[in-house]
């Protein structure tokens, strides 16, 4: 089960939910800092869970205006996945693979100002996580009806997203420093 099949059946675990109302919830929770969903792969994976019997669906009953919405519910087999792929995920720690460690793997063949540049823009974008992960935890304090865990999901986000700014800041750094020690050498 990927990550996304994950968060997506846990949602239907909390509660049956429609479609939209777990793209709300996803965005209330900010759960696309953490988990890679993607609007329209939401009824993908639902199909796909409801495929494997995890979960089963139903039209609503007509009780608000608009057209009927297939609400989907957890099955015996759904909460077993849910169960096990949980305690998978909270007790195997994973190998991180990202761009950056293959760029960093790249960099003694990089002008070091370019370099720079480049680190300075993943800054910028690390920033900018904080941000919305901050915009979106204050939100959903203000909305007193998010699950208390949620807390600790906008807390691990922003740890690990300060944490890694503050690596690439240091990066930049011993990189402005050698790069200064070279010029001075090559002067000398």
């Amino acid at each position: 089960m990927t990550t996304a099949d994950l968060a997506i059946l846990s949602l239907i675990v909390q509660s049956p939910r429609h479609g939209y109302e777990i793209e709300q919830v996803i965005e209330e929770r900010g759960m696309r800092d953490w988990a890679e969903i993607g609007f329209s792969s939401i009824y993908y994976i639902l199909k796909k869970l409801e495929a494997k019997g995890c979960v089963v669906s139903e039209m609503e009953d007509q009780e608000t205006a608009g057209p009927p919405r297939r609400v989907y519910r957890a099955t015996e087999r759904g909460m077993a996945a849910w169960r096990a792929g949980t305690l998978e995920a909270i007790s195997t720690p994973v190998r991180r693979t990202t761009p950056l460690l293959v760029g960093l793997a790249n960099l003694p063949g990089l002008p070091p100002a370019e370099a720079i540049a480049a680190l300075s823009r993943y800054c910028r974008g690390l920033e900018e996580r904080e941000a919305r992960i901050r915009t979106s935890r204050r939100a959903a304090r203000a909305d007193h009806r998010t699950p208390w865990h949620v807390e600790h999901l906008f807390d691990l986000s922003l740890t690990m997203t300060r944490a890694e700014l503050s690596w690439v800041r240091k990066l930049m750094r011993r990189l402005s420093q050698r790069t200064a020690g070279e010029s001075h050498a090559q002067t000398v």
